[in-house]
């Protein structure tokens, strides 16, 4: 198990301890992408309520990693059809030279 860190960042204006096993730089990029999502919703809006603008961020990055995991899944689904495919052309093409064939080419 890793070392917890004590990294400091700032989101909102406001400045956070945030105790964690990921390094720095990390934690750091996760904190200047929720404030470039406050800063677009910042942007669009005109609340000024921190909590209400935090609130729309954190659904936005809900979204944001919603999406993403459906990505991930269809290509996940896209390499597993592809890789069965291959498998059987292979599986095809040696079967073929067993029997003194050659394998037809598309």
């Amino acid at each position: 198990m890793e070392k917890e860190n004590l990294v400091e960042i700032r989101v909102l204006g406001q400045t956070f301890t945030v105790k964690t096993d990921a390094g720095e730089p990390h934690i750091q990029e996760v904190a200047q992408y929720v404030n470039e999502k406050i800063d677009e919703i910042l942007t669009k809006t005109k609340s000024v309520s921190s909590l209400i603008v935090a609130f729309l961020a954190a659904l936005n990055i809900a979204d944001d990693l919603l999406k993403e995991r459906e990505k991930r899944k269809t290509l996940l689904r896209e390499v597993n059809l592809k890789s069965k495919d291959l498998v059987e052309r292979i599986d095809m093409s040696l079967s073929g030279k067993e029997a003194g064939k050659f394998p037809v080419r598309d």
